[in-house]
C-alpha cells in the first residue's frame, strides 16, 4: 500500500483539536510538551481551550495545525498502526509539516521556521488591505482571465472546480460583483485576515527567505511535492527556496494530488482536523482510497483497516 501523508493548511484549525490525543497518547502529549518549551508559550492550552480568536490568529494557528499533524502522526507510530510511508504533501502551511514528517528538518527546528513563518505573514496581513474569495464550479482558464482584470491573482486551485482569488479589497469585491454579473453562481467571500499567496505577501516572503537562508536542510527520506510546481522537490535548497516562493505563489494543490497518484500513491491519509482535504481528493479523483485521522478515536483499530 504505497501510502501518502496528507497535512492540512491555515482555515483547517477547530477548537479543541488535539486534545483527545494528548489526553490518550504518550507520543502526541510529548510533541505538545515539546512543543510549549519550543514556542515559550501554551500552544496546547490555546490548541485545546482557546479562546478560538486567538487560535484563528495566523501566528498561532499555523503552528497549532503543525503540531497537531505531527502529533496525529505519531500516536498512528505508536499504536503500531502506520503502514510504510511513500510519500507526503501538504496545502499551503501543510508542505512545512510534510517536510517535518520527511525529516527536511526535525520537529524543533520546523516549529519555529513555521512560527515566523505566521509572524511574518500576520504582519503582512496589517500592512495590507487584502481579502480572498472562493470560485466554485468554473475552470482555471476563466478564473485567470476574471483575474488578470480585476488585478487579483488565483491563490489556489484545490480541486477541479474550486479555486481560490486573492489580492487588494477592492480588486477582490469588484472581482466577485462582475462574477456574479457573469453568471458565475457561486463566488463566495472568504473570511481570512489577508490576501494570503498574493503579491501583497512579498514583504513576509522576502523575510522568510532571508529567515531560511542559513538553516540547513536534509533531503527528504520519502517523496515530497511542492505547491508551487505540483510536482516532487528533493533536492534542500530547492525544498527551500520552494517554500520562500509559496508565500506569493498559488497553491497547485490539485496538481500536487494528481502527482502523487501518478507516482504511484494508491492509499491518502489526511492527517489533521476538518476532513478538509479529503473533500478536495474525493471531488478531484472519486476512485482515490482516503481517510481522515484527526482525533483519538479515529485511530482505534476498527477505523484504521
Amino acid at each position: 500500500m504505497p501510502l501518502a501523508l496528507l497535512f492540512a493548511g491555515q482555515g483547517a484549525q477547530k477548537l479543541g483539536m488535539g486534545r483527545s490525543l494528548a489526553g490518550n497518547s504518550t507520543a502526541a502529549r510529548e510533541i505538545y510538551a515539546e512543543a510549549n518549551r519550543v514556542l515559550g508559550w501554551d500552544l496546547a492550552k490555546t490548541s485545546f481551550e482557546g479562546p478560538e480568536a486567538d487560535l484563528t490568529q495566523t501566528r498561532a494557528c499555523q503552528p497549532a495545525l503543525f503540531v497537531h499533524g505531527l502529533a496525529v502522526e505519531a500516536a498512528l507510530r505508536e499504536k503500531g498502526s502506520l503502514p510504510e510511508i511513500g510519500f507526503a504533501l501538504g496545502l499551503s502551511l501543510g508542505e512545512l509539516t510534510a517536510c517535518a514528517s520527511a525529516g527536511v528538518f526535525d520537529f524543533a527546528t520546523g516549529l519555529r521556521i513555521v512560527a515566523e513563518r505566521g509572524r511574518l505573514m500576520q504582519s503582512a496581513c496589517e500592512k495590507s488591505n487584502g481579502a480572498m474569495a472562493a470560485v466554485i464550479g468554473e475552470d482555471r482558464d476563466k478564473v485567470t482571465g476574471l483575474c488578470a482584470e480585476f488585478g487579483v491573482e488565483a491563490a489556489n486551485f484545490n480541486a477541479p472546480g474550486q479555486i481560490i482569488i486573492s489580492g487588494e479589497k477592492a480588486g477582490i469585491e469588484a472581482a466577485v460583483a462582475a462574477a456574479r454579473a457573469r453568471g458565475m453562481k457561486k463566488v463566495i467571500p472568504l473570511n481570512v485576515a489577508g490576501a494570503y499567496h498574493s503579491r501583497l505577501m512579498e514583504p513576509a516572503r522576502a523575510a522568510f527567505e532571508a529567515f531560511l537562508r542559513d538553516i540547513p536542510f536534509a533531503a527528504p527520506r520519502f517523496a515530497i511535492f511542492s505547491n508551487t510546481t505540483g510536482g516532487p522537490v528533493s533536492d534542500p535548497q530547492a525544498i527551500k527556496a520552494a517554500l520562500a516562493r509559496q508565500v506569493v505563489s498559488p497553491v497547485l494543490w490539485e496538481d500536487c494530488m494528481r502527482s502523487a497518484a501518478a507516482a504511484g500513491a494508491t492509499e491518502f491519509w489526511e492527517l489533521g482536523p476538518g476532513g478538509v482535504l479529503a473533500g478536495l481528493a474525493r471531488r478531484t479523483e472519486k476512485a482515490w482510497s482516503v481517510r481522515s485521522f484527526a482525533e483519538f478515536p479515529d485511530l482505534a483499530p476498527a477505523a484504521i483497516r
